[in-house]
């Protein structure tokens, strides 16, 4: 099992497929990984030598912003919207949803689990 960004990639998976295990790459950015690094797609991650793991780790480390780096990054976008009073940042901060989607049904993921409201009748048929 490889070890790059600090994330255990699968062994048995192709090689395009087993970096997108690492938080910040999706596939797109692995399959241009593979290309840049001179490994065809098709290999597995077992069947990669160490040279070509360590040539993979430092194209990652040089070129793209990867796992604990990116969530500090996007953590602190947020912590700035929050700190300026935008209104993406309020909504951030009372977490209701932020891009726009209705909130009067729906929306239960940001909102959480719904919470009765007392004296409030139940629908009747």
């Amino acid at each position: 099992m490889a070890r790059i960004a600090g994330v255990n990639i699968p062994s048995n998976k192709r090689v395009h497929v087993a970096l997108t295990y690492i938080h910040g790459i999706g596939p797109a950015k692995a399959v241009e990984i593979c290309g840049k690094v001179g490994i065809v797609e098709s290999r597995r991650v077992n069947e990669l030598t160490d040279d070509e793991v360590v040539r993979i780790r430092e194209t990652i480390d040089q070129d793209y912003l990867v796992e604990g780096d990116l969530r500090r990054e996007v953590a602190m976008n947020i912590k700035r919207l929050m700190d300026l009073g935008c209104y993406r940042g309020l909504r951030h901060r009372k977490g209701l949803p932020v891009r726009g989607q209705r909130t009067h049904t729906n929306a239960r993921t940001r909102k959480g689990p719904a919470r009765p409201i007392a004296g409030k009748k139940k629908a009747t048929r």
